[in-house]
């Protein structure tokens, strides 16, 4: 409280205080008896007057006593907050309540004032009761709440709840699962940005990579591994990483935002999320399924474990736990399958993958359950009867569907019997570990026994199985064959004889056994055909032989063959034997002549010239011989456009008109080469090359027309083309005729490349036929123009936005003209849908 020497002194006694500035910036106090206090800094009470006064102007902060909520924000000091009013019989104000020593009021002025600074994070918000009193200190109004809220400024830092973090990160976690958490907090206004923090990695030791191994959400301040560091984390290089995270608060967003950091300690630990070893399994197991056969850990706690098939099976005999025990449900075959693979994954509870999937190898091992199988039912030998001891027959083959080059599979072979036995009981042998046959003596006689059967023995450590051989006795190649002539003498043919036919027939015998590769007859010439002109077919049951013409004869180029004919067995001759004179004949073939066409040098003849050639231009020269030599003359067949003359002794074909390639780009026609009785052909193609000869042209199958009265913005679409060639894309440009009514009336702009609208360039028009001379260029070279009168109609329209032609309704048939009428309105409406729809 003030002394009443002090209140009289006080300006913040006086009934009314308002504040002015002077023009020099002085404050200048105004109060309520009109004395004038200057705002000097000496009295510390003078404070609170220009606290009052501060960014004020002209501004009156008082008014009568009543319930009042004032927001100020904490700190600043001393400060004036509001002048109550006082009406009589009040001469005084007191305040009550939560004033902590901070916020008081003057009786005398009703000046509420603070004299120190207010700390939201002390208090909040501080409530009063204000009331007036009398001279005898009775109450006159009130008490009233005046409700104090200190508002919050960023006034602190924000701090980690630990000095230091410590963290365990398994190598190969998954990138942006969190392993750990920090915390910070803020005693500033939570509501507010001056408690909203955000969390960075402000170092990271080591850091032996470009990118960060280790990434933190800048709201939750969770850490979680980076993709580099899912990666590369290995406690076997780097066991431990000091990170220097901080916090800031404004949510960073400031650069005079509050700052602090911790340091976090992570550690390196081995991955529990490994892919275990092939796993072995026996097949045909009897143990009761479904088998433990291994297990697998995640890194992460409370995960649901789950396989994914990697190929696709009718069924996937393996199932996992929800403690990563993996089971075998059933017993495998090895024979059936021999290997197996999957993946195991672990997945949260909202079905999101945790750990990267492991591939599972399983091996399915085997056990000796099958048999040894005989590769044929009956295996078949033949064998010479003069073949000699140790000579290697045949083979006998099985198979074990066992595991191929284990004990399993390994088959032993062995004769259990050999029928008929004679001469010995003996006379084959079989290799144990090959299955290979032997003789074992040269005893072998086709007149005692022709055939054997062998029973062998095939077993691997457990099973056994039989397999039938039979050995067939051949006879040896110990006859030639003999011709039953010597000479055939001679025939006469025709050189025109058609290529496979049969001009001779021949006959050799063999005195071994029929059947065999000892007594087929192979036929050959052995001298006088070079070139294989003939060939000789075999009959396989009776060795006789059909020669015939394997290529065209040519009385020109070999008018006689002097043939020796050879006959041979496919199987070898025993030793001693040879072929002689008796396996040899003669033939001797006469060809006669025969008149022939001449021939061509080419079956097709084809050339290329421009189509703007001048007539009487060389193009091509064919060229044809006869073969008897007779003079060879040459005539054209199918110039339907009589585009071509030929020169009759040379061959030379010319020019005898102007070519045009929008007729015809490809001509083909025949040419004759004759001589006295004899006449062949061959065809010459003549393509031509385009040159710009052709001003392009609208292509409009109807006129367009306009609807009557015009609106504005209407337009037609107008399309170009041209008869020549394009080699890439058509270009036209569309302009207007230069005469001014045209220019006035219309106008056309260009769509692309071959397309343009053209436009009415007011709506003053009658309904008529309008003639719009167009003028289109192409881009040919030289390029060629086209001046073109489009009809363009100014018409009624129906309602459907057609050109309308009334046409008068009779009880009969329309007329003629009539007809045409309607004729015009249907084609109006196809030329409207088609240039503006």
């Amino acid at each position: 409280m003030f002394s009443a020497k002090q209140q009289e002194s006080h300006p913040l006694y006086y009934n009314k205080i308002t504040c002015k500035r002077l023009s020099d910036g002085e404050l200048l106090f105004v109060c309520g008896d009109s004395r004038h206090l200057s705002a000097a800094f000496l009295h510390p009470f003078l404070y609170l007057s220009q606290a009052m006064c501060q960014n004020l102007g002209d501004l009156h902060v008082t008014g009568p006593l009543k319930d009042m909520n004032f927001s100020i924000p904490e700190g600043g000091g001393v400060r004036f907050i509001y002048q109550f009013t006082s009406e009589p019989p009040a001469v005084s104000f007191r305040a009550t309540g939560e004033k902590d020593g901070i916020i008081d009021i003057v009786p005398r002025t009703g000046i509420l004032f603070l004299n120190g600074s207010l700390d939201r994070e002390t208090k909040a918000v501080h409530r009063l009761q204000v009331e007036s009193l009398d001279e005898k200190g009775n109450t006159v109004k009130g008490p009233y709440t005046v409700t104090i809220y200190v508002e919050d400024i960023n006034d602190n830092p924000p701090e980690f709840d630990q000095i230091k973090y410590t963290g365990v990160v398994r190598q190969n976690s998954r990138p942006g699962k969190p392993f750990m958490y920090i915390h910070a907090t803020d005693r500033d206004d939570p509501t507010t940005p001056h408690a909203q923090l955000t969390y960075s990695i402000l170092h990271h030791f080591p850091n032996p990579y470009k990118e960060m191994l280790f990434q933190i959400n800048n709201v939750t301040g969770a850490i979680s591994p980076s993709k580099m560091g899912s990666y590369y984390l290995d406690p076997q290089k780097q066991d431990t990483f000091t990170l220097v995270v901080t916090v800031r608060d404004m949510a960073g967003m400031t650069t005079n935002a509050f700052t602090s950091s911790a340091d976090v300690i992570i550690t390196v630990k081995e991955s529990l999320w490994k892919a275990p070893p092939t796993i072995r399994i026996q097949e045909n197991s009897t143990q009761v399924h479904p088998v433990n056969i291994s297990q697998v850990h995640s890194n992460e706690p409370d995960v649901i474990y789950d396989i994914f098939e990697k190929e696709k099976l009718s069924r996937l005999p393996f199932s996992i736990d929800q403690n990563g025990v993996i089971y075998v449900t059933e017993p495998l075959d090895r024979e059936e399958k021999d290997t197996y693979a999957f993946f195991v994954v672990t997945k949260d509870n909202t079905g999101e993958l945790v750990d990267k999937p492991l591939q599972i190898h399983i091996l399915v091992e085997d056990i000796n359950d099958n048999p040894p199988v005989c590769q044929r039912a009956l295996t078949v030998i033949e064998v010479q009867e003069n073949e000699g001891a140790g000579s290697n027959i045949g083979t006998l083959t099985a198979k074990d569907m066992d595991e191929e080059n284990t004990l399993n599979s390994r088959l032993r072979f062995k004769i259990g019997s050999q029928v008929p036995a004679v001469p010995a009981s003996n006379l084959f042998f079989i290799q144990q570990d090959t299955g290979i046959l032997q003789l074992t003596s040269r005893s072998l006689n086709k007149r005692i026994a022709s055939n054997y059967s062998l029973k062998v023995l095939v077993s691997d450590e457990v099973f056994q199985t039989i397999c039938d051989v039979q050995v067939h006795v051949i006879d040896i190649n110990d006859q030639i064959p003999i011709f039953e002539k010597s000479d055939y003498y001679n025939v006469t043919v025709a050189e025109s004889l058609p290529v496979g036919t049969v001009i001779l027939e021949i006959q050799a015998t063999d005195g071994d056994e029929p059947g065999t590769g000892s007594s087929y007859i192979i036929y050959q010439m052995k001298e006088g055909d070079p070139n294989n002109t003939f060939i000789i077919d075999t009959d396989s049951e009776t060795n006789r032989g059909f020669v015939k013409v394997n290529k065209a004869l040519d009385f020109e180029a070999t008018p006689v063959y002097n043939l020796v004919i050879s006959a041979t067995n496919p199987e070898p001759l025993v030793l001693g034997v040879q072929y002689n004179s008796s396996s040899l004949t003669l033939f001797k073939v006469f060809v006669t002549n025969v008149d022939e066409p001449p021939v061509f040098h080419k079956m097709v003849y084809k050339g290329e010239v421009s189509e703007d050639i001048p007539v009487n231009t060389l193009v091509m020269t064919v060229e044809a011989y006869d073969p008897e030599g007779d003079t060879v003359r040459y005539s054209l067949k199918g110039d339907v456009r009589k585009w071509l003359r030929i020169d009759s002794t040379t061959g030379q074909i010319y020019t005898a008109s102007t070519l045009d390639r929008e007729q015809e780009e490809t001509y083909t026609v025949e040419v004759v080469a004759s001589e006295l009785t004899q006449k062949s052909k061959t065809t010459f193609i003549l393509h031509l090359r385009d040159v710009n000869d052709n001003p392009p042209l609208l292509a409009m199958d109807y006129p367009p027309f306009f609807c009557h009265p015009l609106s504005g913005g209407e337009r037609a679409f107008i399309q170009a083309d041209d008869a020549d060639e394009q080699w890439w894309y058509s270009t036209f440009t569309f302009s207007l005729a230069d005469d001014m009514n045209t220019r006035n009336n219309w106008e056309i702009s260009k769509v692309n490349a071959t397309h343009a609208y053209l436009s009415p360039k007011h709506a003053n028009f009658e309904e008529k036929v309008y003639n719009v001379p167009v003028i289109i260029n192409d881009n040919g070279k030289p390029p060629l123009e086209r001046k073109v009168n489009l009809e363009v109609n100014i018409c009624k329209c129906s309602s459907e936005k057609s050109c309308f032609i009334e046409v008068q309704r009779e009880h009969s048939w329309p007329s003629t003209g009539q007809a045409i009428g309607i004729l015009i309105g249907v084609l109006l409406i196809i030329g409207r849908s088609l240039f503006l729809g």
